[in-house]
């Protein structure tokens, strides 16, 4: 009932939020006889405030057009190489005209970013893939708003989330040899669960995963989002947080964990930041600050933009994770494809390299969550692991921003190539020639 009213009341406020951005236009035209008042720049700013925090934000695109490769201009062609029922791979292809640089492309690491399924979209990780894109194959997680998909497609679980991040990387191994795999945030402890269960059979594991900020093991440094899944039971979440989704769309019946929620959890971490953000963005657009004014459209197109998950998901993943703690407590079974339990056992793990990076400030994931993960992965020998704190950084600046430009990828870069083997690239030329 909570997400039908939901959506009847943002139904009910789009004519005005239309009209607001209207009205903002009408102030601040040039040609509008009205926007020579004195009060005109008042009104424009005050209108499209309204319209900013009235309107419906819809999944943002990537938007990378172009790269720079060692001083070339690369151009970038995003297309989905697997269409799963809830996630898309999709890889960031680059093309160039020069013949050194297109050798330079074809012998570069093999990247897969798992990104976050926690509220926001994929592209949330915009920055991530920017910077990556420079001077490696870059493939990510895109994954789908639950309330885009038919009932007829099934349920989500998380065991489906760690049996599609192996599908996934066995893709990139029969096409490249192997890669490389980054997780952000949330996904830190399905992927770990994916590389283990892949090494507890004997599969080839990818050659490093960097984990960066995520609840590996979400006892150390407890913040709020930890002390709010401890504090309630199991059942209380069932109860309070699963709705249906409504008849408007694909989806309808499906039980989910509406994104609008989600939203309202975020906004109500930090509110008086968030209040003082749009305060300032009034300000910013009545002095005719455009620079600082889209810096905030382009922050909130972002995070606005939020997408529904699966109850089932959702719901194991705050028991697996933030109660019972079955990874660090190695009691987590994982359903197979064909059906079979497998125990996640990380100490299976032996030839892929790991590196950990936190944030000093991070009030997601606290500093000792993702670092947890070196005493699990007791197989990796000590010369192969490394962890990285990122001082003065936050959650988001660790994979978003200057920090992560200046101080993060250059190490993420330089782990991933200190543990790429050299004739790699030779195989992979051979392949080509071969199937040319």
């Amino acid at each position: 009932m909570l997400y039908t009213l939901y959506e009847s009341q943002r139904t009910l406020m789009e004519p005005f939020a239309d009209l607001a951005q209207a009205a903002a236009k009408f102030y601040s035209n040039p040609l509008s006889p009205f926007s020579e008042t004195d009060l005109a720049h008042r009104l424009s700013a005050g209108c499209e405030l309204m319209f900013r925090l009235g309107k419906d934000y819809e999944k943002p695109e990537f938007n990378i057009r172009t790269v720079d490769v060692d001083g070339v201009n690369c151009a970038i062609h995003e297309r989905i190489e697997i269409n799963k029922p809830f996630c898309e791979l999709r890889r960031f292809k680059r093309f160039s005209d020069d013949p050194d640089t297109l050798l330079k492309l074809k012998d570069q690491p093999v990247v897969l970013v798992v990104a976050p399924l926690s509220g926001h979209y994929a592209t949330l990780l915009r920055d991530t893939v920017r910077s990556m894109l420079e001077g490696h194959k870059v493939y990510i997680t895109d994954w789908k708003n639950a309330r885009t998909v038919p009932l007829s497609e099934g349920d989500f679980h998380l065991d489906d989330y760690v049996n599609y991040v192996q599908e996934f990387i066995r893709h990139l191994q029969k096409n490249y040899g192997n890669c490389h795999v980054i997780s952000v945030c949330q996904p830190t402890v399905p992927v770990l669960a994916a590389i283990s269960l892949m090494a507890s059979r004997g599969e080839t594991t990818p050659l490093s995963m960097t984990m960066m900020g995520g609840p590996i093991d979400a006892r150390s440094s407890p913040t709020a989002v930890n002390n709010l899944a401890t504090k309630r039971s199991f059942q209380w979440f069932e109860n309070n947080v699963i709705y249906r989704v409504p008849s408007n769309f694909p989806g309808a019946g499906r039980r989910v964990y509406p994104g609008f929620m989600q939203h309202m959890g975020f906004v109500a971490m930090n509110p008086d930041r968030h209040a003082t953000s749009h305060y300032d963005y009034f300000k910013n657009l009545v002095r005719g600050d455009d620079a600082s004014a889209d810096a905030h459209r382009k922050f909130y197109d972002e995070y606005n933009a939020v997408l529904d998950m699966d109850a089932n998901y959702y719901l194991e993943t705050i028991k697996t994770v933030f109660q019972e703690f079955k990874l660090v407590n190695g009691t987590w079974d994982v359903r197979a494809v064909n059906g079979d339990l497998e125990r996640v056992r990380p100490q299976d793990i032996t030839s892929t390299a790991l590196l950990t990076v936190e944030g000093e400030l991070d009030d997601i994931s606290g500093c000792g969550q993702t670092k947890a993960a070196h005493d699990l992965c007791s197989g990796i020998p000590e010369g192969r692991r490394m962890h990285y704190e990122v001082k003065g950084a936050g959650h988001y600046g660790i994979f978003s921003g200057r920090r992560w430009r200046k101080h993060v990828y250059p190490k993420v870069r330089d782990f991933i190539l200190e543990n790429q083997p050299a004739q790699m690239a030779a195989e992979a030329r051979t392949r080509r020639a071969r199937s040319a």
